[in-house]
Order: structure tokens, then sequence, then C-alpha cells
């Protein structure tokens, strides 16, 4: 199998362009037909389907970003395990990417304290398959449904160091808070050494144009704390909500 990877539930050629860069680059739409671009659609679809009925009924939980190329011995790959069982213990599942790195520490650390461990997976060009502490895996082709099901089906987000893939996370789901899409939704950025840096310039550059609000800087919270990270992410809505995010089934303010 060493010349096919994993593309979405299938097994394809290596050679196969991801259905992302298919989708996207210009040249390729050029070349298909007005009718295959129906066909696409049904297919992003029924991704969006497969991804519901595989996660619904998966209850509380919090989804975690971080980098995949954190190593075993890295202390971050080690507060990743910590937090994943804290927020097993709990009562919470927790999802991540399903890769390496920190993805894997998340799942370990919540499988090995009994939690459910999800990983949403994508396919790349050079294949990230599933790390072995998943207990509930999805293979996605498209970025933007895998990203649909980590805000969906989680309460909030704990993000740890990363790259491109998870500053990408932090700014959209900075954006979805910022703009009402999601309410109530903390954001805990984990690492205080990794972070500082871009929180000043934010703070310094950001803010000082006029680009954003004071007040959005209050939508992410810091911490070094494993336990403190999930205590910060689970915390229970505000009584002020009226309406409650559905996939909680938390009661509305003043329900009896």
């Amino acid at each position: 199998m060493s010349d096919h990877r994993r593309a979405g539930r299938l097994v394809v050629p290596r050679e196969h362009a991801p259905a992302d860069r298919t989708l996207l680059e210009r040249s390729a739409i050029e070349e298909l037909s007005h009718h295959a671009d129906p066909w696409r659609v049904l297919r992003i679809l029924s991704e969006f389907v497969e991804g519901f009925d595989a996660l619904n009924e998966v209850g509380p939980a919090v989804t975690v970003f971080g980098s995949a190329r954190a190593k075993p011995d890295d202390p971050y790959y080690k507060a990743g395990m910590a937090i994943g069982a804290a927020l097993a213990n709990r009562g919470f599942a927790v999802i991540t990417g399903g890769g390496p790195g920190i993805m894997e520490a998340v799942n370990r650390g919540c499988h090995d304290a009994g939690g459910l461990s999800v990983g949403c997976n994508i396919e790349l060009p050079h294949e990230q398959s599933l790390n072995k502490y998943v207990d509930l895996g999805v293979e996605f082709r498209y970025f933007f449904v895998r990203k649909n099901m980590f805000v969906k089906y989680a309460r909030g987000f704990v993000i740890f160091p990363g790259g491109f893939g998870t500053l990408d996370e932090l700014f959209e789901s900075l954006t979805l808070a910022q703009t009402g899409k999601i309410e109530h939704f903390p954001i805990v950025l984990f690492g205080t050494p990794y972070w500082s840096g871009l929180l000043d310039w934010m703070k310094e550059t950001v803010l000082e144009s006029g680009a954003i609000a004071p007040y959005d800087l209050k939508l992410m919270t810091l911490t070094d704390d494993p336990e403190e990270a999930a205590e910060m992410a689970t915390r229970p809505l505000p009584i002020e909500v009226e309406e409650p995010r559905e996939q909680t089934g938390e009661p509305k303010a003043g329900a009896q």
C-alpha cells in the first residue's frame, strides 16, 4: 500500500491531487465541465452528513488544537496528555485533528483516563493517519467541512502552540466569537511563552490601529496549567444567556 494514500473513506494512488486542491485551483476548475460541479457539491454534502451522523452522539466535548510536530518528550506533549485526562475526568470528550503531536497527546490522555477520544482527520498530500488513541475517528476531504465539526460538537477550544494550521484555527474561532456566530465559547491559549508575543502585537498594533475593539482581546484566556485550562474550557454557560448551545443540552436561563 506504499503507493496509495487515504482520501476520505477511500484509498487512492498518491499522485492523485487532494480533493481540496482540485476544488480550489482555478486551472482544475476551468477544465471541468459545468455538469461536474453539482456532483462535487453532492460529495461535499455527503461529507457533512457523514460527519454529523458520526459525531451527533458525542455529548459535551472540548476541541483541542496544536502542532502535529510535537514529540513525546516535548513539555507541551505532556501537558496535552494532562489536559486530555483532565477533560475526561470532568465528563467531557475531546475532539482533535486526530493526527500526531499535540493531537495524539490529547487523545492519549483522554483515552487513558477512560474518556471519549475523537479524531477528525484530513486528507493531505502526505498521508496523516489517525493516531492509535482515537476511539471515534472520522476522515474528511475538505478543511471547511472538518472545521465545522470542530465547532459544532464542542463547547470550547484549547489551543496549544502550533503552526499555520493552528493559527488558522485560532483566528477562525476568534472571528466566530467576535461576530456572535458562537456564544460563550471559551478560547483558551495554552503556553504563555509561546502566545505572549502574539498577544502583545495584537494589543500594541492591531488594537492601537483601531482594527479591533478592547473587548475582543477578552475573547481569549491564557494559562500554563492543564487543570486550569480544562476548567476554563468547561465553565458552564452564564445565567444571562437566553439561547443555549443546542448540542450541550443545557436549559435556558430560568428554566425549571
